[in-house]
């Protein structure tokens, strides 16, 4: 990974860092990229953007930290924001100490701002099946203009369309984790995925019929556009784009929107609303908590406490609605 595009390469307690979250963490690219992108910020408020390394970290004192935590709340960032930059520099700081590069952490013991509790958006289980609907309708409307090669395409991204959301919403998995998904940890005989989530921890999903299904006929819905595109050999890609490379998380965050849309539905929900979707769906319907949180593969089961707060509310407005003396 190039760490220049964030202006901190050639600092050597930077990229001593850097070389640390990856050998010894066995940190993601993405998420050392997170970590330095923060570390970043602090040296643009601390000694401006003209500012070269190496820059002097040991004159950074808790003074300067509290100003910097001071400055990310004043231009409007989320507490979740500030408290993840907080923690980005606490433990540059605890690194840098540690290898005797500063004499104190100054972001030590400095308190993370209190988080609001908002409660996750999510679909009921008819508007679920509204956008499940969607791709059907869109491309059954669409096909009559497309001939040729584009007829092929448009049918193989019907399949997969579909598949996506069936799997988004049967599993609960991120979109990073379906995007990256490799086809030998998929098993459709069985009907389960093995899924790489954060921390570079492997989890089990359970499919359901209706997502093997999606997913069986868009994977073989592959083979005449890659065979149309000229390529030889097998997909290296469970979901391909136009040019036959990987499908990313913004172009899913796309078609969501045009099906959204097509469904009638806020076309402001992003992706993650099915996975929302998916946990709330399974505690209404008296699913433990402990398997929903290994199903979403938290590794807190506070985390996944929150849709307990949704199911509750939801309670609420059904009281408020049917009940007479509400």
């Amino acid at each position: 990974m190039n760490d220049s595009h964030i202006g901190l390469h050639g600092d050597p307690c930077a990229d001593h860092f850097a070389r640390y979250l990856r050998g010894e963490r066995d940190a993601s690219d993405h998420t050392i990229a997170g970590y330095l992108m923060d570390i970043r910020q602090f040296v643009r408020y601390g000694w401006g953007d003209d500012a070269c390394p190496p820059y002097p970290w040991k004159t950074a004192d808790r003074f300067a930290a509290r100003k910097f935590v001071v400055d990310v709340q004043k231009i409007g960032s989320a507490p979740a924001t500030t408290s993840r930059k907080l923690s980005s520099l606490r433990s540059f700081y605890k690194f840098l100490l540690r290898e005797e590069y500063v004499d104190s952490n100054p972001f030590s013991g400095l308190p993370l701002p209190k988080k609001g509790r908002h409660l996750p958006k999510f679909l009921s289980v008819r508007e679920v099946n509204r956008l499940l609907e969607a791709p059907g309708a869109y491309w059954e409307r669409n096909k009559k203009r497309a001939e040729g090669h584009r007829r092929v395409w448009d049918e193989y991204a019907w399949r997969r369309d579909v598949a996506i959301l069936e799997v988004l919403y049967g599993t609960g998995i991120r979109v990073s984790e379906l995007t990256s998904l490799s086809e030998n940890r998929i098993d459709l005989l069985s009907g389960v995925l093995s899924v790489r989530g954060k921390g570079k921890k492997v989890r089990l999903c359970p499919l359901g019929r209706p997502a093997s299904r999606e997913l069986d006929q868009a994977l073989h819905a592959r083979e005449p556009i890659w065979t149309a595109m000229g390529k030889a050999g097998k997909p290296p890609y469970v979901l391909l784009n136009r040019t036959g490379g990987r499908l990313t998380t913004r172009s899913i965050e796309r078609l969501m929107k045009k099906y959204l849309t097509e469904a009638g539905l806020d076309p402001s929900l992003s992706p993650h609303t099915l996975r929302h979707s998916f946990a709330t769906h399974l505690l209404d319907a008296g699913a433990d908590l402990r398997c929903v949180q290994e199903l979403l593969g938290h590794s807190s089961l506070s985390t996944t406490q929150i849709y307990t707060h949704v199911s509750v509310e939801r309670l609420k407005e059904v009281y408020d609605e049917a009940h007479p003396r509400a």
